[in-house]
C-alpha cells in the first residue's frame, strides 16, 4: 500500500509537469537545513528558554533519528521498488536509510516546540507550525524519498520528544542543582550513541558488484547529529557558567540576530566540504555540527553579550 500511495503520488507529479516539485524540495531543504535559525534567532533576540527548549527537541530528536535509522537500516523507496522514480533534487539530501524520515523529525520537534509555546495571543502561530509539520512529511511522500510509515513514525517520535523534553524543563525549573547531572548525562549518551553506530554490523546487499547503501555514507548523518547533541550539551555548561546571556529584543539585538543566522547558515552550506576534507567524512560531519551548535548556544550569544557591554560603557 506505501508503494501504491508513492507511485499515485508520482503519476499526479507528472501529470502537472512538477509545477509544485520544486516547492516541495523548498519546504524540505528548509527543514533540513535552515529551520534551526528560528529556535536560534529566539534564543538570541526574544526568548531563551523557549529557544533553548526548541533547540534541545531537535538535538535530541535527530540523534533518536539517527540511531533508529542505522539499527533498522530500511532501504529507500526506490531501492525497495525499482518503479519509484524520486525528484533528482530530493535524492542529494536523502544521503542515510529511509526510517525514520529525518526531514520530519526536524520538523515534528521545532515546529512543535514552537506550536506547544507560542504566545495565547498569537494562537496562529501554532496553527501555522502544525500545517508545517504536515506539509514537511507531506513533501516527503511527494517528492518519493519516504514512505508515510517513514514520516508517520517521525512525527510520533518528535511529538514524543517535544513532551518529554516540556516535561524535563519543567522539572529542572524547579530543580535547577539537577541540570548538570542531564547534561553530563546526555554527553554520555552521545558517546555511547558515537561508539554504537560506528561499531554495529550494517547490510551489505549488493547490485552489479556495488553496494546498495554504503555504511560508511549512511553514518555520515549520525555522526552529525550525535555532534550537535553533545555540543549543545557541552554549550548550554559552558554559557550557564561563563556567558549568563539574558536576551532583550531591540534593534540592534536583531540585527545582530540576523547577522548570526546567517553565519549559521554559512557553516551549514559551505562548512562540510572543508572539514570533511580534511578529517574525513564522518569526523567532518561531527566537527561541523560541533561547531554550529557551539556557535548558537555559547558563541554568538557570549558576542552579543560583549557588544552590549560596549554600548553600555559608551553610554556612561
Amino acid at each position: 500500500m506505501d508503494i501504491d500511495y508513492l507511485l499515485m503520488l508520482q503519476r499526479f507529479r507528472e501529470r502537472i509537469n512538477d509545477v509544485l516539485t520544486p516547492f516541495m524540495e523548498l519546504v524540505s531543504l528548509f527543514a533540513i537545513s535552515f529551520l534551526i535559525v528560528i529556535p536560534a534567532f529566539i534564543y538570541w533576540c526574544t526568548d531563551k528558554r523557549v529557544g533553548l527548549y526548541a533547540l534541545s527537541s531537535y538535538a535530541l530528536s535527530s540523534v533518536l533519528t539517527v540511531v533508529i535509522k542505522l539499527t533498522a537500516c530500511v532501504y529507500r523507496p526506490w531501492i525497495r521498488d525499482s518503479r519509484i522514480i524520486p525528484a533528482e533534487n530530493a535524492v542529494r539530501s536523502a544521503t542515510g536509510y529511509s526510517f525514520p524520515s529525518g526531514h520530519t523529525s526536524n520538523a515534528a520537534s521545532i515546529y512543535g516546540c514552537l506550536a506547544l509555546r507560542s504566545p495565547k495571543k498569537h494562537r496562529w502561530i501554532s496553527f501555522v507550525c502544525l500545517f508545517m509539520i504536515f506539509l514537511t512529511a507531506f513533501s516527503r511522500n511527494y517528492l518519493g524519498v519516504h514512505t508515510p510509515q517513514d514520516v508517520l513514525a517521525a512525527i510520533l517520535l518528535g511529538a514524543a520528544v517535544v513532551f518529554g523534553m516540556s516535561k524535563l524543563f519543567e522539572y529542572l525549573s524547579c530543580h535547577t542543582e539537577k541540570e548538570d547531572m542531564f547534561l553530563v548525562g546526555g554527553i554520555a549518551f552521545g558517546i555511547l550513541a558515537l561508539i554504537y553506530i560506528f561499531v554495529k554490523p550494517y547490510p551489505r546487499d549488493m547490485v552489479n558488484g556495488e553496494l546498495i547503501a554504503d555504511p560508511d555514507i549512511m553514518m555520515k548523518d549520525g555522526f552529525g547529529c550525535i555532534g550537535r547533541f553533545t555540543a549543545l550539551c557541552f554549550s548550554r555548561y559552558a554559557e550557564k557558567k561563563w556567558v549568563r546571556y539574558s536576551p532583550s529584543l531591540s534593534l540592534k539585538t536583531a540585527v545582530l540576530g540576523g547577522v548570526g543566522a546567517v553565519m549559521v547558515m554559512l557553516i551549514i552550506t559551505f562548512g562540510g566540504s572543508p572539514l570533511e576534507a580534511v578529517f574525513g567524512i564522518h569526523r567532518g560531519a561531527f566537527i561541523r555540527n560541533f561547531i554550529m551548535m557551539s556557535f548558537i548556544i555559547v558563541i554568538w550569544p557570549a558576542v552579543m553579550k560583549l557588544s552590549s557591554k560596549d554600548r553600555k560603557s559608551l553610554a556612561e
